[in-house]
């Protein structure tokens, strides 16, 4: 005889059995509620994330009427000219993330003053970004001449005997050639993969901001800092021809190093040219320089680790603009409620 075997019997509806598995409503919309709002704000992020990257040809029209119209300056800075016994004497080329603002630093210590770093493009007591979107339609937009000359370089640096930083290496050939008794710096690290990951984290983090990006439309000042950097001259420098910047700095970052280095040693006599590393320090900057050596008591500088790098000064881009714009946003938004509740006070609406 066959073998029997027993199953338990199926739990009737109602049974403690039953009950046990089935959860209450309660705790499932408690757990489902945050899970839905969670995976509703990173949507929410990811799609306003992805407005920072559609990309508009810059020398589409629309551009021109947001430059010279819409965002143009109230009141715009004159021209700035060159005294002539004050000549541009350094030009620091080194890519960003190269030591540039220790660099700017060091030369302000040795007498150079001032020395302009990509931080005066935006942080200048003098809104002078709009020159500098000029320049970079010159260079990267022109259907004619390319050249850039020393005149046109014053008009934003005519107050500055050094250059570091985004201007210098965005324009690297045309400031050598623009200023040709101008000494040459070659600022470079050693770890090209660190300065890639530098660039990533800082430089890319930064075209990724939804939230600048929101603000640049906000408030005239912000918009010409993330247009004269995040459509121009980041893109136009890692050739971001689709202004997708993260990928370009991906693909082209490294290659783009190596490529701007030898371009700098093919253009500058040995004896015009220094090629330096941050922690090369004071003596062969000054010895190249025809500078006395600080004294001891006089260490290098180190930016990042004096005054909190680029984290500082993200922190002053969103005291000063970031959050101005969205104060605007509200200004403007409880503007338009009082003109509703009026309209329709009087009866017009």
């Amino acid at each position: 005889m066959a073998a029997s075997s027993k199953q338990n019997p199926a739990p009737e509806a109602g049974s403690p059995k039953q009950q046990a598995k089935e959860p209450h409503p309660a705790h499932t919309t408690g757990t489902l509620l945050p899970t839905t709002l969670l995976k509703l704000t990173t949507s929410t992020l990811k799609a306003l994330a992805s407005l920072t990257r559609i990309h508009v040809p810059l020398d589409h029209p629309i551009w021109h009427f947001l430059e010279n119209h819409l965002y143009a300056l109230p009141n715009p800075p004159a021209p700035r000219t060159r005294p002539p016994n004050k000549p541009m004497q350094v030009i620091c080329v080194g890519l960003p993330r190269s030591g540039t603002e220790s660099l700017q630093q060091a030369l302000i210590t040795l007498g150079y003053d001032h020395t302009y770093h990509g931080w005066d493009i935006v942080y200048d007591d003098e809104i002078h970004s709009p020159t500098w979107v000029q320049l970079a339609r010159k260079k990267w937009y022109s259907p004619g001449d390319t050249k850039i000359t020393a005149e046109e370089f014053d008009t934003v640096l005519g107050h500055s005997q050094a250059v570091t930083d985004a201007a210098a290496s965005c324009f690297a050939a045309e400031m050598i050639a623009a200023y040709p008794d101008a000494k040459v710096v070659l600022n470079m690290r050693r770890d090209v993969e660190g300065w890639h990951k530098s660039v990533m984290n800082t430089l890319v983090k930064a075209n990724q901001s939804w939230a600048f990006w929101i603000a640049s439309w906000l408030d005239r000042e912000c918009f010409w800092a993330w247009h004269v950097y995040e459509r121009f001259l980041w893109t136009g420098l890692f050739r971001s021809l689709d202004g997708d910047l993260t990928t370009a700095v991906e693909r082209n970052g490294r290659g783009l190093y190596t490529e701007h280095h030898a371009m700098i040693r093919g253009l500058v006599p040995k004896e015009r040219l220094l090629e330096w590393y941050i922690d090369d320090g004071w003596e062969p900057l000054c010895k190249f320089l025809g500078k006395p050596v600080p004294p001891p008591d006089v260490p290098f500088p180190h930016a990042n680790a004096a005054n909190g790098g680029w984290k500082t000064r993200e922190e002053q881009c969103n005291k000063r603009w970031v959050d101005q714009a969205f104060l605007n946003l509200i200004m403007g938004g409880l503007g338009l409620i009082l003109l509703f509740c009026g309209m329709r006070y009087m009866g017009v609406w």
